[in-house]
């Protein structure tokens, strides 16, 4: 991680919403999704606010050596987007605690901001966090 990384840096990246990140087609599995709107649902929509955030720091870590994972969410959705409409994702790193990186994330469909939020990710070193992955699996397969 450089020491760059630092409260105030800002970020904006773009994103069309796919036909797959829909209430019903994301949950196509759940029969009673498939009588849901057709509009963005909200666990995706929370996926591209964490990979806006990546996307937001990529500058500041030693790729791939050096990658983070979502610790923490906290986002409203204030408004339904349907499959098509381009999202702006704004944010700005508001903290930067050891390894921890906090954000302030907000997105706009282009006619409404349709969610607000903080997020938080933590920077890994991933052979360390893989090599806890598969000690796991180990325990599970045991």
């Amino acid at each position: 991680m450089k020491p760059t990384l630092a409260p105030g840096i800002t970020f904006e990246w773009t994103y069309v919403v796919p036909e797959r990140s829909t209430v019903p087609n994301l949950y196509h599995d759940t029969a009673f999704c498939l009588d849901m709107p057709d509009v963005l649902a909200t666990g995706y929509m929370v996926g591209m606010m964490e990979l806006a955030c990546v996307h937001g720091i990529m500058p500041y870590v030693d790729w791939p050596r050096e990658q983070s994972l979502g610790v923490h969410v906290s986002f409203s959705h204030l408004a339904p987007t349907p499959p098509g409409m381009t999202l702006t994702i704004r944010g700005e790193v508001t903290e930067v605690d050891g390894r921890r990186v906090k954000f302030r994330v907000e997105a706009w469909d282009g006619i409404d901001k349709i969610t607000e939020g903080v997020h938080e990710r933590m920077i890994i070193a991933p052979e360390r966090f893989n090599a806890k992955v598969e000690q796991k699996k180990a325990k599970l397969a045991a």
